[in-house]
């Protein structure tokens, strides 16, 4: 438990030194653990140090640990395909990698009725990279409208996955304009509780938590690389 009790904190106090260097309260900021390949014992060492929230991009991975470890705070952060929707809606509690109307329409329609609405994010392709997923900039208003129709699910924020950069400017460039666009839309839309950005990683965290960061995605650096 040491290895992953030990990480943890040293990722959360680079998070904290992060976020004082952008004049931010650390409470405004989350991290998500990320689990895929590591097993259900690993989740459980995760949870006694303290963590809450854990990111899974494999359904099938991720429903074995959802099971044996059903008290924490499920993330959905992998590529969406359509006949996964059903599981994806049924277990998780967050999913930060919507990208159509089509997967947004699935989900809702899959979302048990006993179950509160799905927090989703919709991921966007700021960098336009060919084969990148997310929706273009261009068309993400028109998602947002058609999403907001959709009882069992409840419009969070944004996510991207930008292009990895060694230069910190070109780092906040993108994370900057992210930021804008969620800023953009809770000014057209008028959404309260659209406030949330997934963005930053291990390798660019203080770029993102200097452009606005909500939730820090960080996997090998708290479970060791991955099988």
């Amino acid at each position: 438990m040491g290895n992953v009790k030990n990480n943890l904190l040293r990722v959360q106090a680079r998070i904290n030194d992060a976020c004082i260097a952008a004049c931010r309260n650390p409470e405004s900021v989350k991290l998500l653990a990320v689990t895929k390949t590591k097993p259900p014992s690993m989740v459980r060492e995760a949870i006694d140090a303290g963590q809450s929230d854990f990111g899974e991009n494999y359904l099938q991975d991720a429903l074995v640990k959802i099971s044996e470890v059903p008290d924490a705070t499920w993330h959905y952060i992998g590529n969406i395909q359509s006949n996964k929707t059903r599981g994806i809606a049924t277990h998780f509690d967050w999913v930060h990698t919507v990208t159509s109307e089509k997967i947004a329409r699935r989900l809702n329609s899959q979302r048990p009725e006993s179950a509160l609405p799905l927090n989703i994010m919709l991921q966007v392709n700021v960098n336009h990279e060919p084969g990148r997923q997310g929706v273009d900039k261009a068309d993400l208003p028109a998602l947002v409208e058609s999403t907001l129709q959709l009882d069992h699910l409840r419009l969070r924020g944004l996510m991207a996955i930008p292009e990895k950069v060694d230069d910190e400017e070109r780092q906040l460039a993108n994370f900057v304009e992210l930021a804008e666009l969620l800023a953009a839309i809770q000014g057209r839309f008028f959404l309260p509780g659209f406030d949330q950005l997934s963005m930053g990683m291990s390798a660019d965290l203080e770029a993102a938590i200097s452009a606005g960061a909500t939730w820090i995605r960080i996997g090998t650096a708290i479970f060791g690389e991955r099988h």
